[in-house]
């Protein structure tokens, strides 16, 4: 099973998550971040769709990574009324193609689980070059699935010891506190609002899908490292663009986040020029600008999601499936 002979490889979610874990996902972005710095990576704007009557909205991502055997393309989709029809928010797939021969090569039906699991390793990623060493308190705003990914990712780089966490209801920020203290044996309170999460928090995760702001300057004090991951769709913003005015800012891909996240809309606001975007995160990686400097710095990284990184985890899934025998041969 899972020759070059063998047609498109099919992968549920299952065998997908037997495959790729944390920090194996860590790595892989931290190597895609670097191939975006050094300019070996062909990637296409993202393919957007927006499904308003539905609260609805699906994106297309993928790349190709230097000479890696593969291409990716991912599909991801949310929609925000499908816990009420019992039906999760997000969903999706990849499709990976021989980088030879352009053939389909494996079909992954992970159910947006890869996208979650790099997103949460790239905010992991961030936080490691960008907070305070000793970062131990975070403030999370939000309590769906991305918030969960963040904070399991982070738990890997940093000494995590409080969480204090606020979402759109009570109930679903109680879940997440619960979760987190029995699941991490850490510390964990859902609060009451957003600057509870955030006042005197080491780092701030943002996670909702916000159309306005949702974390405001006086909410943040000296140090803070702030990682906006909500913002992946042009028109959504959770950071009030007057953070920016004195904040060390890294965007994930500079040409990307002028069209949609934070820096886009910091941009729109005159709170930013683009010549005060500090860096790329992919510079900071392969040591070309430098991370934090300064223990007083608010930083902040716009994590908007790369192709780069969809198709780091899927090809490194892919060559471990076929390595290891994993997933259902299907000759078309």
């Amino acid at each position: 099973m899972g020759t070059a002979q063998d047609g498109v490889l099919l992968l549920s979610e299952s065998e997908i998550r037997g495959l790729i874990d944390e920090d194996t996902a860590l790595e892989a972005c931290r190597e895609g971040f670097a191939a975006l710095a050094r300019g070996e990576v062909q990637q296409p704007a993202p393919l957007s769709f927006e499904f308003a009557a539905r609260s609805g909205e699906m994106h297309a991502k993928g790349a190709q990574l230097g000479d890696a055997p593969f291409y990716s393309v991912k599909f991801a989709a949310s929609f925000y009324e499908n816990p009420e029809r019992g039906l999760p928010v997000a969903s999706g797939a990849v499709v990976v193609f021989d980088a030879e021969t352009g053939r389909p090569r494996a079909l992954l039906f992970d159910n947006a689980f890869l996208s979650h699991l790099r997103t949460g390793a790239a905010g992991a990623l961030a936080a490691d070059l960008l907070a305070s060493p000793d970062a131990s308190t975070v403030g999370i705003i939000g309590a769906g699935r991305q918030a969960r990914y963040q904070l399991r990712a982070l738990l890997g780089v940093r000494p995590v010891r409080e969480v204090r966490v606020w979402g759109r209801t009570r109930e679903r920020a109680d879940e997440f506190a619960a979760e987190v203290s029995e699941r991490y044996e850490v510390a964990a309170t859902a609060v009451a609002g957003a600057h509870d999460a955030a006042d005197g928090a080491d780092i701030v995760i943002t996670a909702t899908p916000a159309r306005e702001a949702v974390l405001g300057k006086e909410m943040v004090g000296a140090g803070t490292h702030i990682t906006a991951v909500g913002a992946d769709f042009p028109g959504k913003f959770e950071l009030s663009p007057a953070l920016f005015a004195d904040a060390t800012v890294v965007a994930d891909r500079l040409a990307q986040c002028q069209t949609q996240g934070e820096i886009a809309n910091a941009l729109d606001s005159g709170e930013l020029a683009l010549s005060d975007v500090h860096a790329e995160l992919g510079e900071i990686v392969i040591g070309e600008r430098p991370g934090r400097t300064d223990p007083e710095e608010i930083t902040i990284v716009d994590l908007t999601g790369v192709g780069a990184l969809d198709a780091a985890v899927a090809n490194l899934v892919t060559e471990r499936a076929l390595a290891n025998g994993v997933g259902t041969p299907f000759k078309p």
